[in-house]
């Protein structure tokens, strides 16, 4: 079903911040910045072999990661995982009884497709992205 690990998302309560410390700290120089002003999210995201490192902060309350970051604090949010079909994937979870977030695809960023499986999902406590890149 997974083809690679796609990115690694990370809940930053200052994306600016964040870019700083992996920039100074561990040399990952090359940032793409992205506004989701529509979801209350700013992005950053970088490259790291065939992996993205998702930099991800709340712009307001309304956004989905701002309850996340009040809760638990900055920290890894999800790992994502590239899949050729995601519709397919979606629905060989359903089949298999795995709890999904999201039933459909829906739009994500860099043209693709994505779709969450809940955290739950055999007592893993990860919540787990489906990523179909769009060509």
């Amino acid at each position: 079903m997974f083809s690679i690990m796609d990115h690694i998302g990370l809940v930053v309560a200052d994306v600016e911040a964040a870019v700083a410390f992996y920039r100074d700290s561990f040399g990952l120089t090359e940032w793409e910045r992205i506004e989701l002003p529509e979801r209350h999210t700013s992005i950053a995201v970088t490259r790291l072999g065939e992996t993205l490192i998702e930099l991800i902060a709340p712009t307001s309350d309304e956004a989905a990661f701002a309850r996340f970051l009040r809760e638990k604090g900055p920290g890894m949010h999800h790992i994502a995982y590239r899949v050729d079909d995601i519709n397919a994937a979606l629905a060989e979870l359903q089949a298999r009884g795995v709890p999904l977030i999201d039933k459909s695809p829906r739009p994500g960023i860099h043209n693709t497709l994505v779709a969450f499986v809940h955290p739950k999902a055999g007592g893993q406590g990860v919540l787990t992205e489906l990523v179909q890149h769009q060509h």
